[in-house]
């Protein structure tokens, strides 16, 4: 599977041989409809990211994960190749655009009227 195979709802934001960074409907997410800093994206990204100071990224896998606000993620999956993340990563996009895919879960703290919205706008309402 390639980006070809992502839904029209995502937009490539970034793509480097490092990284890929996909971004849900920067149209509505622009702080006035939806906040801005909720813009669900999905990184992709050679190496997991690191608490050290000064070490940015480790390892030699891949990582997938999706960001919802800039508190709130889903586990990271892991892949051995690029091409394996990204049909990974575009699967996932595709789910989330369908309203397949439980953000819900991913709150600690709900924010109900927010993620009525958000199903308004996945199509899962």
């Amino acid at each position: 599977m390639d980006l070809d195979a992502l839904s029209d709802d995502w937009t490539v934001w970034n793509e480097t041989d490092e990284k890929l960074i996909l971004a849900y409907r920067p149209d509505v997410f622009d702080s006035e409809n939806f906040p801005a800093p909720c813009l669900p994206t999905i990184y992709l990204t050679r190496g997991k990211r690191t608490r050290r100071p000064g070490a940015d990224r480790t390892g030699e896998d891949w990582y997938v994960t999706l960001y919802l606000e800039p508190e709130v993620s889903r586990d990271a999956d892991s892949f051995s190749d690029r091409d394996a993340a990204v049909e990974a990563a575009v699967t996932l996009a595709n789910r989330f655009a369908s309203g397949e895919l439980d953000y819900r879960a991913l709150y600690q703290v709900p924010r109900e009227a927010y993620l009525d919205e958000l199903d308004d706008l996945t199509g899962r309402s």
